[in-house]
């Protein structure tokens, strides 16, 4: 029993350092000093879109899902091996 609360003592020290050290480093991160720039930034309006959000690729990649789950979790079902049945006979006592 004493053994089991050591080792959950240790669990809680390492898991409260390894938070600790995760919040040193994320404050380490954090900016300190205030700085304001200014940028002009030109943007070009063009009809071209990105191929991600053509509908026929959403489609392609639907179907090239679905066989994949096909072939995956589908596949031959027969079964190639020797299959045992056995068979039981019960003979029951009758009153005479």
């Amino acid at each position: 029993m004493k053994t089991l609360a050591k080792t959950m003592n240790l669990k809680m020290f390492f898991s409260l350092l390894v938070f600790n050290l995760v919040q040193l480093v994320v404050w380490a991160q954090e900016e300190t000093t205030t700085t304001t720039s200014t940028r002009k930034v030109d943007i070009e309006v063009s009809n071209n879109e990105n191929w991600y959000a053509a509908p026929w690729v959403w489609i392609v990649a639907a179907a090239l899902f679905i066989l994949l789950l096909v072939a995956l979790l589908g596949g031959n079902r027969t079964r190639t091996g020797d299959r045992v049945t056995t068979t039981r006979t019960v003979d029951r006592d009758t009153d005479i």
